[in-house]
């Protein structure tokens, strides 16, 4: 039988975005409370401004470009505390943005633009050239391109997003007429491990949800003001808007639960530990390669960090070694959750007192969920569910998530049901106390001659290796073995490089460390390599398939 969340079902508005960030009629905090700072120049939003912002800016659209409902605004963008308002006016107006990543080259960000059929895109001026050769090829008119954040065009050719105003002030705009349900506000793009990138359509309803099943959780721990002699909760935000966990964990949490954020545009170590010092930061979303960092970097030391009361991890598993390293060394409690960009995005996460209770679990059901754990059907039988304790694949059911893939029916078949059951992709297993384990993706299983292996639990271990600084474990396929066999890509330590030791030596002793600690099957039989960084994407996910690229080039020379 399906596990139901042990939470009691959160109440969900029937109202679009708009409505429920801006028209509640229970809003607890002043217009004037500062909700965004910037946190290199200290710029920020108040409540009132945001809203503000967003409104005229949303006139504006409609008067400028007569701006439709379901016409798509594509944000390429650092993060930027601009990002709010700009967001929320495209929502009053019926609008659906979609972030785009601002690493992106001018043909990945053509393909988001022609995919999503964008009206319109904004970005920072040092990205404006990447910026205009993607619009020239998806055939988006320059007088489309607008900028945000604190430079201007000084050609002014392109103007900021707040001059665009209902000038003539002749037009008086309504809010658009919007289906929380089955409209989408949010189309946001997959990272496309497999094949291009695949729009998220996320709905009104969607986002709300989440935000309510989240807010559920957290609420219990923190507040906007002060409250039993403690101030109000300070969140620092790294984690990339253009990405849903940090859109809906952050920006639209921090919006519906009045929290001051203070916005990094991007993440460095340093950077991180002087705004928790100096901004007493009390809570921040993190990803698994902050955590590593946490861990292990010298930086770490200078720094005050004991205003900090709680952190949450997602994106990657996080195993009980690594949290357990960090957070002693740091003094802060480490919880883990878990979500996808089709489920907006959170599923699951732990209780605060529950942190350090089951390390390695991603928590519980958050409310108005469903979920169960299915066999793979990699043999071709049909997937059955499987019993509490035991390994499957993760299927989750609740009014998060999303519609389905955008102009994609297909794909969108492949993993949503029609009674609503999402496929996750995800293995894992359930233990007796209602907490979730994920434990790797179903394709990144490594099959080793009919065993199935980890690579997240190889990591894991292979971290609290003293040569290992990060690593990442692929499957590679052997022909001495006629099978997949594992194999370790590793950052060597800088205690490792001093030793004198020779990599050949290193690589041995690093296989012959965790043959002492693994069963035979998860033994490194493909050996290690030593790499410079391990590739990951902007929220933490090791990009495993340009390791499995790289293995198949050393393949291919080894034949010649």
């Amino acid at each position: 039988m399906p596990t139901k969340s042990i939470f009691p079902d959160v109440e969900i508005p029937n109202v679009d975005l708009w409505t429920f960030m801006f028209a509640r009629k229970d809003q607890p905090w002043p217009d004037d409370k500062v909700i965004f700072i910037d946190a290199d120049t200290q710029r920020s939003y108040t409540f009132g401004q945001v809203r503000s912002t967003a409104l005229t800016f949303a006139e504006g659209i409609r008067a400028t470009w007569d701006w439709k409902k379901g016409d798509v605004f594509v944000i390429f963008s650092p993060n930027c505390i601009d990002t709010p308002p700009i967001m929320y006016g495209v929502a009053w107006t019926g609008g659906v943005t979609s972030p785009a990543n601002p690493t992106y080259t001018a043909d990945e960000l053509a393909f988001q633009l022609r995919d999503s059929g964008a009206k319109a895109l904004v970005t920072q001026f040092p990205l404006l050239p990447v910026a205009r050769a993607a619009a020239q090829k998806a055939g988006l008119p320059e007088d489309r391109i607008i900028l945000m954040g604190d430079q201007r065009d000084p050609e002014r050719k392109f103007r900021h997003f707040t001059f665009i105003r209902n000038m003539a002030g002749t037009s008086r705009y309504r809010k658009a007429r919007i289906d929380p349900a089955k409209d989408v506000v949010h189309l946001v793009y997959s990272s496309g491990t497999t094949g291009l990138p695949k729009g998220v359509m996320l709905s009104h309803r969607n986002v709300i949800a989440n935000t309510m099943q989240n807010g559920y959780i957290e609420s219990m721990n923190m507040h906007w003001g002060e409250k039993d002699g403690r101030p109000g909760d300070r969140i620092l935000a790294f984690l990339p808007f253009y990405h849903i966990y940090g859109l809906t964990c952050i920006v639209h949490s921090t919006v519906r639960r009045g929290y001051t954020t203070v916005v990094m545009s991007k993440f460095d170590i340093e950077k991180f530990c002087a705004h928790v010092q100096n901004y007493k930061i009390t809570f921040s979303y993190i990803a698994p390669p902050v955590v590593l960092l946490l861990a292990k970097h010298p930086v770490v030391d200078k720094y005050d960090l004991s205003s900090l009361r709680m952190m949450n991890s997602g994106a990657a598993p996080l195993t009980r070694e690594i949290v357990e390293a960090a957070s002693a060394r740091i003094k802060c409690g480490i919880k883990q959750g878990y979500g996808l960009s089709e489920t907006s995005p959170t599923t699951h996460t732990q209780m605060w007192p529950e942190w350090n209770k089951y390390l390695g679990s991603v928590g519980k059901l958050l409310p108005n969920m469903e979920a169960k754990y299915m066999t793979t059907g990699d043999d071709g039988s049909e997937p059955k569910e499987v019993n509490v304790g035991e390994i499957g694949e993760l299927y989750v059911r609740g009014p998060n998530v999303f519609l389905g893939y955008h102009r994609n029916p297909r794909a969108t078949a492949e993993c949503l049901s029609p009674d609503g059951w999402f496929r996750t992709g995800d293995v894992g297993y359930q233990d007796k106390e209602g907490n979730f384990y994920i434990t790797d993706r179903v394709k990144e299983l490594i099959k080793y001659k009919g065993f199935q292996v980890a690579p997240a639990e190889l990591e894991g271990l292979l971290l609290d290796n003293d040569a290992v600084d990060d690593v990442a474990v692929i499957g590679v396929y052997s022909q001495e073995h006629g099978s997949e066999v594992p194999r370790a890509y590793v950052v060597r330590s800088a205690k490792s490089k001093a030793s004198g030791r020779s990599a050949e030596e290193e690589a041995e002793s690093i296989i012959n460390w965790l043959s002492s600690r693994v069963a035979q099957h998860k033994r490194l039989r493909g050996g290690v390599r030593f790499i410079d960084a391990v590739p990951k994407s902007p929220s933490g996910k090791i990009l495993r398939r340009l390791l499995k690229e790289e293995a198949k080039k050393e393949q291919a020379r080894a034949k010649l």
